[in-house]
């Protein structure tokens, strides 16, 4: 028996409740942030992973929309996506791949790329379980903006905890496809600190990233973990990071008192990759 589809968790939270609206927000972002790029992706020159930040769309939706306009030009040529995102709400060993058929957003449901899972779940450190995925923001706020841009794919959801760069590398090498697989990472950057110090800090967690420095706390990015998988697959396929966008909460939504950090992160192919 299908396990049922699971239902959107912070629809008219995170980002508008009802379709219309939802479409209108994410194609005004995605205009804005077109509008101001210097240079965007290409068909054939499509970046092979992103990091983009997951709060909610006041706040963070301008940077992410920052990276996905480098989806454009993605059309029909990502079929599949890869979404990593770290557990806010419950604590968990490893990576949970979801038992569930399918995500529902306000947009229509995502089909979960059961064969993708099939490739991971022999893994230790890897389960299979809904009950990390009920109610984490950090995967669902990313969906409506690969529903509008992408014309038919599926999704791989793994939400990670408690797992080393080692353990997620390898889940991440077992779905690494081609350039029909989209890897994406969703991430916050530092949280809860006065404007400028926020600056600061995310700026020298950029530097790293760029680096391709591991970062070495959640202090840093909550999604430090699968940064730091995809980090370690970027330097073995030869990915070159690009930063993109680099703001915070009072940049977006006003209050500069303790704000929250937000990265917008491509990696391409190198020449010699």
């Amino acid at each position: 028996m299908a396990t049922p589809i699971r239902p959107a968790a912070v629809a008219g939270m995170f980002y508008p409740g009802e379709a219309p609206a939802l479409a209108r927000e994410v194609e005004s972002l995605l205009a804005e942030a077109t509008a101001m790029a210097a240079e965007l992706a290409t068909a054939a020159t499509l970046p092979k992973a992103l990091i983009v930040p997951h709060a909610g769309y006041v706040y963070s939706g301008p940077v992410a929309a920052t990276a996905y306009a480098h989806l454009v030009a993605a059309g029909s040529r990502i079929r599949r996506v890869v979404l990593l995102g770290p557990c806010h709400r419950v604590a968990i060993r490893g990576l949970a791949v979801p038992l569930t058929t399918g995500f529902a957003t306000p947009l229509g449901t995502v089909t979960l790329d059961a064969a993708l899972a099939q490739a991971v779940i022999d893994l230790p450190q890897v389960s299979q379980s809904d009950v990390p995925h009920q109610l984490e923001h950090s995967l669902e706020v990313q969906l409506p903006f690969l529903q509008t841009l992408l014309e038919d794919f599926t999704l791989l959801p793994l939400a990670v905890g408690d797992a080393t760069m080692e353990e997620v590398a390898e889940v991440l090498e077992r779905v690494w496809g081609g350039p029909e697989t989209l890897i994406l990472v969703s991430s916050d950057l530092s949280h809860y600190h006065a404007y400028a110090v926020a600056q600061h800090l995310d700026s020298a967690t950029a530097e790293q990233i760029l680096a391709l420095s591991p970062l070495s706390s959640h202090e840093q990015a909550c999604g430090a973990t699968p940064i730091n998988g995809l980090i370690r697959c970027a330097k073995k396929h030869g990915l070159v990071p690009h930063l993109l966008d680099l703001r915070n909460s009072g940049d977006t939504a006003g209050d500069k008192s303790r704000v929250v950090g937000y990265g917008a992160f491509t990696f391409e192919p190198g020449s010699g990759s």
